[in-house]
């Protein structure tokens, strides 16, 4: 008597909502994995582009023993989905459905090329380290967050400045007047920071950025610092005049005293990476050597 076991390899799928794309990518996709032995398992956004999956809520697509996750999207679908495997240590690939898209550097039309470089293992891992970041009120936590590209510090209102401390391992460093601050990863460092005019890092630069917005002293600059000190950020403001915003997807409105503390995360996220490097990458995104 023979019996017929069940795939030994597991995948997720998480998708960007209404992406026209879909309707074709995902059955394919189910297909591809099917035949290739793979069980499916994807977010509720996912299955209803097509059936052979397993359906979980995102938030607990982590809690799979997943071999990896198929990110489905842009940057931000990434970000997303990194809030909720990062932390099992699950790897991503992530494949472009936007435009831009630093982390989802896997065209569409290469997805099935590099399926297949990961199925039989050529892939690489590339570890993006995270900003862990707490709020807190009156000398209590009352919230905490672990950011893959920045944490910001925005004004709430058009015409107010944000007022802030700055302080580096408990030492003042500066006072900002300024539309906002940036603490950025080396991932994050091609994201917002860069567009308010802050360096770019590699990847596995040891470091964070500290960037204002249109800051009201001219000679206030993007800094770089150690991912080894402590960032703390201390609020002065009236009440909801600013904003945390984490990853540009999360966040809550700070009040006056408030302290914002930011230090390295105890995980990172995972990348898979087939053939391009990071300068590759910029190169494509940002049109740099081209010829």
């Amino acid at each position: 008597m023979t019996s017929t076991s069940a795939p030994s390899k597991l995948v997720g799928i998480v998708s960007k909502p209404d992406k026209p794309e879909l309707k074709q990518v995902v059955p394919e996709l189910v297909a591809w994995f099917a035949k290739n032995q793979y069980e499916v398992v994807s977010d509720r956004e996912t299955a209803a582009y097509g059936d052979g999956t397993q359906v979980v809520e995102r938030t607990a697509i982590g809690s799979r023993r997943l071999d990896f996750v198929v990110v489905l999207g842009g940057d931000g679908t990434l970000l997303s989905a990194a809030r909720y495997v990062g932390k099992a240590g699950i790897p991503i690939l992530g494949v472009n459905l936007g435009t831009l898209g630093f982390l989802t550097e896997v065209p569409l039309a290469e997805l099935y090329s590099a399926l297949q470089v990961v199925d039989r293992k050529g892939y690489s891992i590339d570890a993006r380290s995270l900003l862990h970041c707490q709020m807190e009120r009156q000398g209590k936590c009352i919230a905490s967050y672990d950011a893959l590209n920045d944490v910001i510090l925005n004004k709430a209102t058009i015409a107010r400045l944000s007022n802030l401390d700055l302080y580096i391992n408990q030492e003042f460093v500066s006072n900002y007047q300024a539309d906002g601050l940036i603490i950025s990863t080396p991932t994050g460092s091609t994201a917002y920071s860069m567009a308010a005019g802050g360096p770019i890092l590699m990847p596995s630069v040891q470091a964070f950025v500290i960037t204002p917005v249109s800051p009201h002293a001219l000679t206030h600059r993007p800094v770089v610092v150690p991912d080894s000190v402590e960032i703390a950020i201390i609020v002065k403001t009236d009440m909801e005049k600013a904003f945390l915003s984490i990853d540009g997807q999360e966040g809550m409105p700070v009040e006056n005293g408030d302290r914002v503390v930011c230090r390295k995360s105890d995980y990172a996220v995972k990348l898979l990476r087939i053939e391009k490097t990071f300068f590759d990458v910029l190169s494509t995104k940002l049109k740099w050597g081209q010829r």
